[in-house]
């Protein structure tokens, strides 16, 4: 009982689920069954977590910075977009507080946008991930601590408990063989002698036990601080990060706020006011007046050809169905070519001026002023649809002015156009006509000025058109005078043709 007494005892390691249910066996066993470095392997799995942890957050980082590294490519690649001048760019102002200084504020914050991201990415792979890198060594030393020192511990229990174990099955044949063979045993295998072997080897593998689970308690109790440190050494290191990258979306704000307040800042009409200084010579000056006609030269303006002898409002008697409605007001002139032109008014700008009659006066006759009143005997040669058909006949034309004294100076100025001009009204020739045998009569018959519509011509046999004179005397006794080249009214009549027609004289 006494060498009992002086044998080491097991202690109890630290309570777990299965240490609490095992306790009571265990510990009384000489050789505990289970596997010493269990605990041991515990452990290092849990250092394994940990590593594995240290490793994500590593990588967490270490793809953050090359995330920013890549953002500063983009924003360089942003930064050629608007690298180039602007298109048209002399129409904006190039001073600052304009368009122009908004993309140079533009470039210049995106250029530090891309810095930004650089320098964030250097940062981050600088500064917290060598923290975090540290802490990956200093666990996977930690798991070398424990495997070089536990697990030599344990090694050293599980040879001791063989020993033990060996010795406990020797003492075990060796009694049997005492009591089959009635106490004979040689001397090296007494089983006195065994059980003290047994003793022996049995408080060494107790020592190696205790020894090793001191050291596993040393173990367990450094694991808690050490958790704490990684835990420490992790906080610090997000703690940088977020530094960086908070510092980084505040430097972010300002510079897209520096972008806005640039914008805001430009004055509404600053680009305008610039152009309309820059371009003064070009722009139309608002305070200037408009243009007016009477402003307007052109060559040529006010040639001699282009001023009219006379021109003013007649009134003219229309022709033909016309006739009854009488006297009809239109604007006329005089041109120095020799026309007559008739006009509705005298509106150039309304409509383009078309004439709705020409005479060419050359080639008409101008009869006597009566009163207000006096005739112009003659063809239009205005575009009218007769006029284009071939169609357009010698007419009297009646005209009549606001007063005599106008009547005067209209007819003046015609007849100093006109080839021929009467003092009496002209009269248009009518054909009478005798048919007897192969003998034509022509008689000229003298019409009043209201019923002189249009100029009757005879018709030979060759089919050629011919004009009646007024009787073998001449003009002067019908009061007509012959216009110029055209003209129906003849002073005497044409050779040849009229020989078979004889001549009657009122």
């Amino acid at each position: 009982m006494a060498d009992k007494a002086d044998l080491p005892t097991r202690s109890n390691t630290t309570a777990t689920n299965t240490t609490i249910a095992t306790n009571a066996t265990s510990d009384d066993e000489a050789v505990p069954e289970g596997d010493p470095s269990t605990t041991t392997g515990l452990l290092m799995e849990r250092l394994q977590a940990w590593k594995h942890m240290c490793g994500y957050l590593e990588g967490y980082v270490t793809a953050v910075s090359k995330d920013e590294k890549t953002k500063a490519k983009e924003q360089e690649r942003i930064l050629k977009s608007v690298s180039h001048p602007l298109k048209e760019g002399h129409h904006f102002d190039q001073a600052l507080g304009g368009v122009a200084g908004l993309f140079e504020n533009i470039r210049s914050n995106t250029q530090g946008i891309a810095n930004l991201h650089t320098e964030t990415s250097k940062s981050l792979a600088g500064t917290v991930l060598p923290q975090l890198e540290r802490l990956h060594k200093e666990i996977k030393a930690k798991t070398k601590e424990l495997s070089s020192g536990a697990l030599k511990g344990a090694k050293l229990i599980d040879k001791a408990r063989n020993e033990s174990q060996k010795h406990i099955e020797s003492l075990g044949q060796r009694t049997g063989q005492f009591d089959s063979t009635g106490g004979k045993v040689d001397a090296a295998h007494d089983p006195y002698i065994l059980q003290r072997g047994i003793h022996h080897r049995l408080n060494k593998q107790i020592i190696e036990e205790n020894n090793h689970r001191n050291d596993i308690l040393k173990v367990q109790a450094d694991f808690s601080s050490f958790e704490a440190h990684v835990l420490q050494i992790v906080q610090a290191a997000l703690s940088s990060f977020n530094q960086f990258m908070g510092a980084q979306a505040d430097r972010h704000k300002a510079i897209y706020g520096d972008i806005t307040a640039t914008a805001q800042n430009i004055p509404l009409d600053f680009e305008w006011n610039g152009f309309v200084h820059r371009n003064d010579s070009v722009l139309i000056n608002p305070s200037s007046p408009p243009r007016s006609m009477a402003n307007v030269s052109f060559p040529n303006r006010g040639h001699r050809a282009t001023k009219p002898l006379i021109e003013g409002s007649l009134e003219r008697k229309s022709r033909a169905m016309g006739a009854l409605k009488g006297f009809s007001s239109g604007y006329y002139a005089v041109t120095a070519s020799g026309y007559l032109h008739e006009f509705k008014d005298d509106d150039d700008y309304r409509k383009d001026p078309t004439p709705e009659h020409s005479l060419y006066l050359p080639d008409c006759v101008v009869g006597a002023v009566d009163g207000t009143k006096f005739q112009i005997k003659g063809k239009s040669v205005a575009g009218g649809l007769g006029s284009k058909m071939g169609m357009s006949m010698t007419s009297d034309y009646q005209f009549k002015a606001h007063t005599p004294g106008d009547a005067e100076k209209w007819r003046e100025v015609i007849a100093s156009q006109a080839s021929k001009a009467t003092e009496s009204t002209p009269v248009s020739p009518v054909e009478s006509r005798n048919v007897s045998g192969n003998q034509e009569v022509m008689s000229p018959t003298a019409v009043g000025p209201g019923e002189q519509e249009e100029g009757v011509v005879g018709v030979g046999r060759s089919g050629t058109t011919k004009s009646a004179a007024s009787g073998a005397g001449g003009a002067g006794q019908s009061g007509i005078v012959g216009g110029g080249q055209g003209s129906h009214f003849q002073t005497k009549p044409v050779e040849n043709e009229l020989e078979g027609r004889k001549y009657v004289q009122e």
